[in-house]
């Protein structure tokens, strides 16, 4: 095992407790990047100011830099830092918190599931992106465009995606932006939390759609790696079903996260941690690793839904927190509590992890479904 083949490993919990007793910042000679793996070191990494999201020279990653989907990429707040990132995040961080979660949770509850396997794929990847874009002001039937569009943009983000994958998220990209200029430019919109966000962006109308769209994509895999670590849970634990769904996915998130490592990239020589960093050196943080770190929260191998102080990087810290978190939960809780109801067997479920170098999200089998 190796730090980013960690994220789909069956149990790479004791592996992170083994990288965290090796020292909270250390050099990976395989990987040739520095690995972040103890609460300490991943949060001053994370504060660092010469510590960017993306690399100096490569701004938007050479495999999609041409197209379509790498414009989108290069305007997203999550890969930018400064004003590129602070004024997008300016905008849609305050409408984000203005959302009724009571209404997110019945635009979950008219959506259709079905008991078998794609019933539970799109519940968990497809349906939470249809709530968002309904909340932005998309009807259903285009909400569920939306959804399938997003499936495709999201291969853009993965450094796994082969030729044919980055050519659907070129696609995609173009698609995504038709629909959201011509939401923009309808003189009947209605949307409370578009009306929100457009009210408070000062930026161009590309960095905007950018970013509507990077709602879209932070809820696919966020909100689907929410919900399958929690089925996974409630099937090893059966007594957790008595939990409530929203104790059972704040314990989740901090135990099992969706997001198991981002990166960093050093822009200017700098000391962490008593480490000398120089330009150019690459961090992977193990956000999964410090989660489990004793000095960040007490008993952290144990699964303790009512834990009191609860404390979390699985979205992220300081200036890149992710501000859809309390979005998320509240679609994943309302999905959950569907998909329970639906009377699905979990003991039916097997799975595999979704390839993926950073994210820890199930892909279910249903035996008989």
């Amino acid at each position: 095992m190796d730090p980013l083949r960690a994220a789909t490993h069956a149990d790479p919990y004791p592996y992170y407790s083994e990288l965290r007793a090796g020292g909270g910042l250390a050099f990976h000679e395989d990987l040739q990047l520095w690995v972040a793996s103890s609460a300490r070191a991943v949060c001053a990494v994370l504060a660092h100011a010469d510590c960017r999201v993306r690399p100096v020279q490569e701004p938007v990653p050479q495999a999609i830099a041409q197209g379509p989907a790498g414009e989108v990429f290069g305007r997203l707040m999550r890969m930018n830092d400064g004003e590129r990132q602070r004024c997008p995040r300016s905008a849609i961080e305050p409408a984000l918190g203005l959302i009724d979660q009571s209404e997110a949770g019945e635009l979950v509850a008219v959506r259709l599931f079905t008991a078998d396997a794609d019933g539970l794929y799109n519940a968990m990847f497809r349906g939470p992106v249809a709530v968002v874009a309904t909340s932005l002001g998309f009807t259903p039937a285009q909400s569920r465009t939306i959804s399938e569009l997003t499936a495709d943009f999201v291969a853009c983000l993965s450094p796994l995606s082969n030729d044919l994958q980055l050519a659907a998220a070129h696609a995609a990209a173009t698609q995504l932006r038709g629909y959201f200029i011509e939401l923009l430019a309808d003189p009947d919109m209605n949307s409370a939390l578009l009306q929100g966000i457009t009210q408070r962006f000062e930026g161009d109308q590309d960095t905007l759609i950018a970013n509507l769209i990077g709602l879209c994509s932070q809820t696919f895999e966020a909100c689907a790696g929410l919900i399958g670590n929690a089925l996974v849970m409630l099937q090893r634990q059966p007594e957790l079903h008595a939990t409530p769904i929203e104790n059972l996915l704040a314990e989740v998130q901090r135990f099992d996260p969706p997001v198991q490592n981002t990166r960093r990239f050093v822009a200017a020589p700098c000391e962490i941690e008593g480490v000398r960093l120089e330009a150019g050196d690459a961090v992977l943080l193990l956000l999964a690793a410090a989660n489990g770190d004793p000095a960040l929260n007490e008993r952290p191998e144990e699964f303790v839904p009512q834990r009191a102080n609860r404390r979390s990087f699985s979205f992220g810290s300081g200036r890149h927190q992710c501000p859809g978190q309390a979005l998320a939960m509240s679609i994943a809780g309302a999905t959950l509590n569907q998909i329970l109801a639906s009377g699905l067997g979990l003991n039916s479920l097997s799975w595999d992890y979704r390839p993926s170098l950073n994210g820890r999200v199930p892909l279910f089998n249903i035996s008989g479904g």
